[in-house]
């Protein structure tokens, strides 16, 4: 009877270890899509970050160019450098992702902005090296939109793993909490296209 009493404890014991493990494996799994997708997030809007610099100068380069338009965008990409998060791992809470997002929302209306007023100067749309910025922004701006999609779906699995049963008692004992989502900016559904070929008149962007 005692010997029997002992494979059922050790059986439960082992059957306990392999749901435990299972569960802690399946939030580190999980984690590190986050981790790996945000990666991701920032490569894009890195290369956002990297094309303002030539796009500045190929502006700058037109008569009479408004110069206001151009520190503000100036500016905004070096609000961007200013916010220091950890490239290797997602924000852990709300206020960090927060941070990053304003700074990367003000960018954008720097940039739309700076775009719309480049409509008053036709010769910069005839330069081979501004339809070329023009491709290469769009397409950008495209991929920023898919991949913070992309970062909101690994975090929804993640956070549906951290807070549905068996893993909700367990992710505070491992150190596990949920990740906050990208949102959309306020008062818009998307994020703002780049499109050199939109006039002052698009309400999507307002008046110059």
């Amino acid at each position: 009877m005692k010997k029997t009493l002992i494979i059922i404890i050790v059986a439960i014991v082992v059957l306990l270890a392999l749901v435990v493990g299972g569960v802690y494996n399946s939030m580190v799994r999980r984690s590190q899509a986050v981790d790996s997708q945000w990666a991701q997030v920032q490569n894009v809007y890195q290369r956002r970050a990297d094309l303002i610099p030539n796009l500045v100068a190929t502006v700058s380069g037109a008569a009479n160019f408004e110069k206001s338009t151009l520190t503000e965008i100036t500016r905004a990409r070096a609000s961007v450098g200013q916010v220091n998060l950890a490239s290797a791992q997602a924000p852990t809470n709300p206020a960090q992702l927060a941070t990053f997002q304003k700074a990367q929302d003000g960018l954008t209306s720097a940039l739309s902005r700076l775009l719309v007023v480049s409509e008053r100067y036709p010769e910069l749309k005839a330069t081979a090296n501004f339809r070329d910025l023009q491709a290469q922004l769009e397409g950008t701006e495209n991929r920023i939109t898919v991949e913070r999609q992309k970062f909101n779906d690994v975090v929804q699995s993640y956070n549906t793993t951290v807070k549905a049963f068996p893993g909700v008692m367990l992710a505070g004992t491992f150190g596990f909490s949920p990740k906050p989502y990208f949102t959309a900016q306020a008062g818009a559904e998307t994020p703002p296209k780049v499109d050199f070929s939109l006039g002052a008149a698009n309400p999507a962007l307002g008046k110059p």
